[in-house]
């Protein structure tokens, strides 16, 4: 991506001085030119080759098995976000993370006017649940998704 000046926009560590919550008046100026609106991480998705072991070490892991245990798919709930488990994709494409959106093809379109190619068209992938992904110019993936039944659990 290239900025009308030789350096990135200088965008004041907010999270730091709010402790790590980034409340969106602290950022508003900055908010209001971003071409999407992340509402923050909601899923990681491995690529394994054999889906199997891959259950078998991450309920060892966790100490829990999936909520959704299918040929296609094995996900866990880790806290209130998504673990997925996905065969019959590229491990060398490493994990991906998803993004929050209100609509994954803006999203997706919004990335790649700056520069990235598709990765994986916007899907519906069940429910209302819609995911897609990029690749932006460095190299890595970037991944969307709009999920309306995702609610965090109430903390302390």
């Amino acid at each position: 991506m290239a900025f009308p000046s030789a350096s990135p926009p200088q965008i004041p560590n907010v999270a730091r001085a709010c402790n790590g919550a980034v409340a969106p008046s602290a950022v508003g100026a900055y908010a209001a030119t971003m071409p999407i609106s992340p509402q923050g991480l909601r899923t990681v998705i491995h690529p394994v080759t054999d889906l199997a072991a891959a259950k078998e070490w991450w309920t060892a892991l966790l100490g829990y098995g999936p909520y959704f245990d299918e040929v296609f798919y094995v996900g866990y709930e880790v806290a209130g976000y998504e673990l997925g488990l996905l065969p019959d994709s590229e491990p060398a494409d490493g994990a991906t993370v998803y993004w929050g959106v209100d609509d994954v093809q803006v999203a997706m379109d919004a990335a790649i006017e700056l520069g990235a190619v598709e990765h994986t068209p916007a899907t519906n992938v069940g429910g209302e649940i819609v995911t897609g992904s990029v690749r932006n110019d460095t190299g890595s993936i970037v991944g969307f998704i709009f999920n309306p039944e995702f609610h965090l659990p109430d903390t302390p």
